[in-house]
């Protein structure tokens, strides 16, 4: 019986590996993280490029938070081009034990956080002729068992996503990526991070021949927020290896 919690941003998972990549193609970044711990070992990771980075501690399920942290960032850098929401948490918890405060926390942070987000840039993304990029996952479209307020956050993270790409656009563009299985397992904070003891057979069930990483997300996140491809809006994208064949059977 699973009873887990899960909480990724800027600072852990996909995020940091995006971070550096970002970086690496000559992009400033902000970073909005409500894990201080994992704030702290961001920092300290990439010391090196603290001129092109800024950490701010932020809950993006508050709206007071989200303001702030917009004009922070607008203050230090005087620009935003690209919004990446990936903040979430993920309970896995039976219907009898998931209470209604952990289903209001997934939704306020996973679906309402990016909503704040996307509302507190928009007229700074407008500005640049920017993006959003929304981080959906499969889960929107194939559950698994007890993930009931992180498979329904994802499902309204996609219909939020061609809302903003109708409602933003022409100037603003909007489209999401849904991860399917992307080991992260070694990406966590110190005190979590352990790596997952993959088996052939983990691999051999996607078509791709291996599990994801971290690095094909960034990779679609860098081709999604380049202007080169400004006629991409409203989409979504899945990486997951082909893993999504399984729908045909359902």
């Amino acid at each position: 019986m699973h009873e887990n919690s899960y909480y990724y941003g800027g600072g852990q998972g996909i995020g940091r590996v995006a971070t550096q990549y970002l970086l690496t193609h000559g992009y400033r970044v902000a970073i909005w993280e409500a894990d201080t711990d994992a704030l702290a070992e961001l920092k300290e990771a990439f010391k090196a490029s603290s001129a092109q980075i800024l950490f701010i501690s932020c809950d993006v399920s508050s709206d007071v938070n989200v303001k702030k942290a917009a004009e922070q960032t607008i203050s230090h850098f005087g620009q935003i081009d690209a919004l990446i929401n990936n903040a979430a948490i993920m309970i896995e918890k039976p219907l009898d034990k998931l209470t209604l405060d952990e289903w209001n926390r997934v939704i306020s942070t996973n679906l309402t956080g990016a909503f704040l987000c996307a509302k507190h840039t928009a007229v700074y993304l407008a500005a640049q002729k920017g993006s959003i990029i929304n981080m959906c996952s499969t889960r929107a479209f194939q559950s698994e068992p007890d993930t009931f307020a992180y498979s329904a956050s994802k499902g309204g993270l996609l219909a939020l996503t061609h809302s903003l790409a109708v409602s933003l656009g022409p100037d603003v563009r909007v489209n999401a990526i849904s991860p399917g299985w992307i080991d992260v397992s070694a990406l966590k904070k110190k005190a979590r991070a352990k790596s997952d003891d993959l088996q052939p057979e983990d691999h051999s069930q996607h078509p791709a021949g291996r599990v994801g990483q971290a690095d094909d997300i960034a990779r679609m996140i860098l081709f999604l927020i380049a202007p080169e491809n400004s006629f991409i809006t409203g989409q979504n994208f899945v990486v997951d290896g082909g893993m999504t064949r399984k729908m045909i059977y359902v």
